[in-house]
């Protein structure tokens, strides 16, 4: 080995060290026989997180006591105040949140490619089903007026309402409004908000008035509860890397769900419980390269891509295997993304790519409601 691979060892091996003695409340990387591996108490919150059908979910009320939450409400108290303390730094595309604006290309050509898939099938199908009916191949019925208008279009959310849950300063938010829809950012810190509107501010365009009524971006400071109770619904709902930070990601998931109008879509991104993501996530980006404030991330609070399926399937009964025609990939989809660095981009997993590890750490997920029967 040459010196320089011994001095680049040691100084991992220094920095590791040094990481772990400072996160012993966190999983840490074990060697054993010389190779990694999750210690015991690792690997237990691994296993222990976990969704069910049962309305006995410990992840309701798991931390509740700890928080400060009010109950019934999603909302972890340290989390807030953690990312309010770093409100400022949301625009700064070189700081704090600067993954999160190279990722927003990612978040942005996901539903694009989502949205564009599943309305060109309903487009289709609508066709076949006119002819059958004898209506000749120009008919469209009205539960594909809004794919036979959007798709393809790069204002693909024009007239669509959406809500961004957790807007934080407003990174994607904008992209929607600037994308035809009219957007509303939510976010239960009130610095978050106050950034995202000042900055909002600043293009006139986001405040002209929207076709629907209203300006095309509106910022509220609240929660998603407070939303539902308000009696809110919209055409699509995002919530970008926030059920990691939630408390009760069971809880929130029911009131995204209460949120997203019948034949509505929901999209998400989050991280995996995974030994990588643990490693990525935590020890390389915030112990090692400190891209992100240590204490950003915990790695129990990960959710997996099974556990979302799963808990749209038995809890929330979106889709059902077997009762219906359509395709899986029309009910929901799970597509991973990576980080390059040497680049400074994210890279989308390829539609139903299936690679192996392509899910382990960073993913995004889209599911439909299904619509009121004998609506379409």
């Amino acid at each position: 080995m040459s010196n320089t691979a011994r001095s680049t060892q040691s100084l991992l091996a220094r920095a590791a060290k040094s990481a772990f003695q400072s996160r012993s409340s966190r999983p840490a990387l074990g060697l054993v026989n010389g190779s990694a591996s999750l210690p015991k108490a690792a690997v237990s919150s691994i296993a222990s997180r976990s969704f069910a059908s049962s309305s006995k979910l410990r992840l309701d009320s798991s931390s509740s006591s700890s928080s400060g939450a009010a109950p019934h409400s999603s909302v972890h108290a340290s989390e807030i105040e953690h990312f309010s303390r770093l409100s400022s730094k949301w625009w700064d595309e070189h700081g704090e949140f600067g993954l999160l604006h190279a990722m927003n290309p990612s978040r942005i050509r996901f539903m694009r490619e989502k949205l564009d898939e599943v309305w060109g099938y309903e487009t289709a199908l609508d066709q076949v089903q006119s002819r059958a009916r004898g209506e000749g191949s120009g008919s469209a019925s009205t539960s594909t007026s809004t794919a036979v208008k959007n798709l393809g279009k790069t204002r693909f959310l024009d007239g669509l309402e959406v809500a961004d849950i957790g807007c934080g300063g407003g990174l994607l938010s904008e992209s929607l409004a600037r994308l035809g829809a009219k957007t509303t950012g939510v976010d239960a810190s009130k610095s978050n908000i106050g950034i995202a509107t000042t900055h909002a501010a600043r293009d006139p365009v986001l405040s002209r008035k929207h076709k629907l009524g209203g300006p095309a971006l509106t910022y509220l400071h609240t929660t998603a509860e407070d939303l539902v109770a308000q009696g809110k619904t919209f055409d699509v709902v995002c919530a970008m890397e926030v059920l990691e930070h939630v408390n009760g990601p069971a809880e929130f998931l029911r009131s995204l769900d209460k949120l997203v109008r019948p034949g509505g879509h929901l999209f998400m991104s989050t991280i995996a419980r995974t030994p990588l993501s643990w490693f990525l996530t935590i020890f390389m980006a915030e112990d090692v390269l400190r891209l992100v404030t240590p204490g950003t991330h915990t790695h129990h609070q990960y959710i997996n891509p099974k556990e979302l399926v799963d808990f749209f399937h038995h809890d929330l009964k979106w889709y059902a295997p077997g009762t219906t025609k359509l395709p899986q990939r029309m009910h929901y989809e799970v597509r991973g993304t990576a980080y390059l660095p040497w680049t400074g981009t994210w890279a989308l997993a390829p539609a139903s790519s299936n690679l192996p590890g392509t899910e382990a750490c960073n993913y995004f997920f889209w599911a439909r409601k299904p619509p009121v029967p004998g609506s379409a």
